[in-house]
């Protein structure tokens, strides 16, 4: 049986603000984590930068939004662009690049001169079909997930359909028939957002390959 990745779910928010630069070197200082997760919108200039909610609100305690403020704005607030994650983490760590809101076409080229033309150990992923589909009319090669709460075979030929590589799913919704649904188009399956070790132990052992993982079950295995 192989290992499923475990990606920090948005850093370790556990020592520092979700989505910060501090959450992400603290998750890549545990041992047992393999990578990160997080997501990126746009700022008032199309810059990519991490935030995962349409406003500042939750995390940072202010109304905007991020596409009304710029770079040097957001950054006052804490929030890292993509580019300075992608230098922190480094070339090793598995990404999980999860794409919110409008597109945001600079994604490409700070992922590419981060990471090389082919992307390795690197998923964009998304709850957008639409996203997705853009991306990968431009980076056919890239990997791609389709974030979902179910393996429904609706939801299996969506993510089949747009030329996915696998599904990102609510780990709830994961079952022995829905993988094996998953599997049989071609899909990998991840699970989200898995709390607890034994939670993340039972869905390795069902054939999931990446977890994207918070609390207790970033700190490793069982």
């Amino acid at each position: 049986m192989a290992r499923a990745l475990r990606l920090a779910h948005r850093g370790d928010w556990r020592v520092a603000p979700e989505n910060t630069l501090a959450a992400m070197r603290a998750a890549l200082a545990i041992d047992a984590c393999d990578g990160l997760e997080f997501d990126v919108r746009g700022s008032r200039e199309g810059v990519p930068i991490l935030l995962h909610d349409d406003t500042l609100d939750r995390v940072q305690g202010r109304p905007e939004r991020a596409e009304a403020l710029s770079v040097a704005e957001l950054a006052a607030g804490g929030i890292p662009t993509l580019a300075d994650v992608l230098a922190a983490a480094g070339p090793d760590p598995f990404l999980d690049v999860e794409l919110k809101g409008e597109v945001v076409p600079a994604v490409i080229g700070v992922l590419e001169a981060a990471r090389g033309a082919a992307l390795p150990r690197t998923v964009v992923s998304s709850f957008e079909p639409e996203t997705l589909a853009w991306l990968g009319l431009r980076r056919p090669a890239w990997a791609r997930w389709f974030n979902t709460e179910d393996l429904t075979p609706e939801t299996v030929a969506v993510a089949r359909d747009i030329g996915c590589r696998g599904l990102s799913v609510d780990w709830r919704a994961i079952d022995g028939p829905g993988i094996a649904r998953a599997h049989a188009a071609g899909l990998t399956v991840a699970a989200w957002t898995v709390r607890r070790r034994s939670t993340a132990a039972r869905l390795e052992r069902m054939g999931v390959v990446a977890l994207c993982v918070e609390a207790a079950a970033l700190d490793g295995p069982v």
